[in-house]
């Protein structure tokens, strides 16, 4: 078996809060609590879930915008979480991201010709200007804008357009890795689908892997291999695609599913299921599992005892007392 090219364990980030009266005591919110996953060559994983879960936190983490608490990150067999910014400036060539918004995403005071091509001169200072010129027409013409695009400024184009240009960007480093921070959620559904279909080209083509973070369920069930569900900086389920939507163990899982809108009338087994309450605070986290408050099938024991995440074979995970007979506990 080949060893994969992410691998986080343990990841913990929790960030610092002041407090608005002089002597209290510090208070951490912890946004990341103990995650652990891989992403193998040319895979992608889901990271979904409900606003403010920590998923975003988790990619940040893995791109080196700010230290980790605690945990382990590996790329391509290097540990690179202690890695001081010197150090890591490397890593970046291989490890690239495409943000949420394409409009505050690109230096509007840069023509798009100088947005793509500053990786290149960062990671190949060798290359003339002709050869990046040339090289700048190629990906964007990859990623399906034509070449006179390259001495236009970030304005004169549309939302998909722009996006196609941050993707451009991520490609020009040649990476290994591309993290996707809702990439797809400011824009319309059909540039969506367009922008979704894209990646899957470009991940075929060059074997990418993809870090795919999102809370839309129905674009993450047409384009991803695996997904991890999370709730309150936690993992509480993972596997392939079939096995969570299909095989889902988890209630919280079922509750997302539930919500995704269908034009298919809902049967018996398939009715919406509504949660009760709100989300508990990453300051405050509830002892147990952080979801029982909120679960529908929550015992006296989800309340005081929390749930490893416990595998079911072949990679597929949860955690839930409901099935903690039914597998051993994830390693």
């Amino acid at each position: 078996m080949n060893a994969p090219l992410l691998n986080v364990t343990g990841l913990k980030k929790y960030y610092a809060i002041g407090s608005r009266f002089p002597g209290a005591r510090p208070r951490q919110l912890r946004a990341v609590d103990d995650v652990s996953f891989s992403i193998g060559h040319g895979e992608t994983l889901s990271l979904v879930g409900e606003s403010g879960c920590g998923k975003s936190s988790v990619g940040r983490s893995i791109l080196g915008l700010f230290p980790i608490t605690d945990g382990r990150i590996e790329l391509d067999g290097t540990r690179i979480d202690r890695l001081s910014p010197e150090a890591f400036r490397p890593v970046r060539k291989t490890l690239q991201v495409v943000f949420q918004d394409p409009f505050s995403s690109l230096n509007p005071r840069m023509k798009v010709r100088d947005i793509v091509a500053e990786p290149l001169r960062n990671f190949r200072p060798d290359l003339s200007r002709p050869q990046v010129d040339r090289k700048v027409g190629d990906i964007l013409e990859q990623v399906g804008l034509p070449r006179d695009a390259i001495g236009r400024w970030p304005h004169e184009f549309s939302g998909g357009q722009r996006q196609r240009i941050g993707i451009a960007r991520a490609l020009s480093a040649e990476p290994k890795l591309i993290v996707c921070d809702e990439a797809v959620s400011a824009l319309d559904v059909s540039v969506k689908a367009q922008i979704i279909n894209l990646l899957q080209d470009l991940q075929r083509e060059l074997g990418l892997a993809l870090l795919f973070i999102s809370h839309d369920l129905g674009i993450v069930a047409h384009m991803t291999h695996r997904v991890a569900v999370m709730y309150l900086g936690k993992i509480v389920e993972i596997g392939t695609r079939q096995e969570v939507f299909f095989q889902t163990r988890h209630p919280y899982t079922k509750a997302l599913l539930s919500s995704v809108p269908s034009m298919k009338a809902r049967g018996a087994g398939s009715r919406r299921i509504i949660l009760a309450g709100d989300v508990p605070s990453p300051v405050h986290p509830p002892p147990g599992c952080r979801f029982h408050a909120r679960c529908p099938s929550a015992m006296d024991r989800c309340k005081v005892e929390e749930p490893p995440l416990v595998s079911h074979g072949d990679g597929h995970a949860s955690a839930c007392h409901l099935n903690d007979t039914n597998g051993a506990p994830e390693r």
